[in-house]
């Protein structure tokens, strides 16, 4: 069994980060290795919200799996709260990532405006970090902040295309391109293999309205389907299509704008998807 190791914090209530990456890579047939970041009550979208940070524990996690001669066969972070501990994702990688697939999701920023408590520096932090992986899933926002360019709410095809060649010229074999609407009505992803030179697309349709960790879970899906040997578009597509699943079954709850997505209602879908040919 294929076992991954993901990087990010964790909320005791709310679908985001490791709340979400666990079961989703767990119905997907992947063993999953935990370096948790922060510990938070709940996700930020709540108002009361307590914090834990663990980043001073990282160090002595990393010895101790060096000391058991632990192997990853893929390794993934999410969101990392500060420069240090893009630091100790750095020495994740140096330390474990020699024969793993290493998935970067820079998060840092949306909707145009990095996260609070964030700066231009840590964007250039995050942009070393990229050099490293083998696969970075930014979403437009993001892009936009690694590339240096000024971020507009769209660009033409040919813009998205030189974008994604940009950002995979970072270091990166692929470059992907999430939260992406190229006609209306329609969401999803673009990628860029700069391996084969190819460009890919995946599209669903697109829901009346956005929750708070959609790209967790789509990172988290993506990440599971290739490593269960789905090539590139395939990949693309069933995390595209597991979260339009996750939104249409929040849709159907009366108090859905809380918690994040109802992801667990469409797990059978997912599994479906995983252990398919064909999507």
């Amino acid at each position: 069994m294929k076992r991954i190791v993901t990087m990010q914090d964790i909320s005791c209530i709310g679908k985001c980060s490791l709340t979400a990456a666990l079961p989703v890579l767990s119905a997907m047939g992947l063993e999953t290795a935990v370096l948790p970041t922060a510990v938070l009550s709940s996700h930020t979208m709540f108002k009361h919200v307590s914090f834990c940070d663990l980043t001073d524990q990282i160090p002595a996690i990393l010895h101790a799996w060096n000391e058991e001669h632990f192997t990853f066969s893929a390794i993934y972070t999410g969101y990392l709260g500060s420069a240090k501990q893009i630091s100790y994702a750095m020495d994740l990688f140096d330390q474990f990532g020699k024969d793993a697939l290493i998935l970067v999701d820079p998060c840092m920023a949306d909707h145009g405006k990095l996260y609070r408590g964030f700066s231009m520096d840590f964007v250039q932090q995050m942009k070393q970090l990229c050099r490293k992986a083998s696969i970075i899933c930014p979403n437009l926002t993001e892009a936009c902040l690694l590339l240096g360019i000024p971020y507009q709410e769209s660009f033409s095809d040919e813009e998205l295309q030189s974008m994604l060649r940009k950002l995979a010229d970072l270091g990166c074999s692929t470059a992907v391109l999430t939260g992406i609407s190229t006609e209306i009505g329609k969401i999803g992803s673009i990628a860029y293999s700069r391996t084969d030179n190819t460009f890919h697309e995946a599209m669903t349709e697109k829901e009346p309205q956005q929750f708070h960790g959609t790209g967790d879970l789509w990172a988290s899906t993506f990440l599971g389907a290739l490593c269960r040997g789905k090539k590139l578009p395939e990949a693309m597509q069933i995390a595209c299509s597991f979260v339009q699943k996750s939104i249409a079954c929040t849709l159907q709850e009366p108090d859905h704008n809380r918690y994040g997505v109802n992801f667990e209602q469409a797990l059978p879908d997912l599994i479906q998807m995983t252990f398919t040919k064909n999507v």
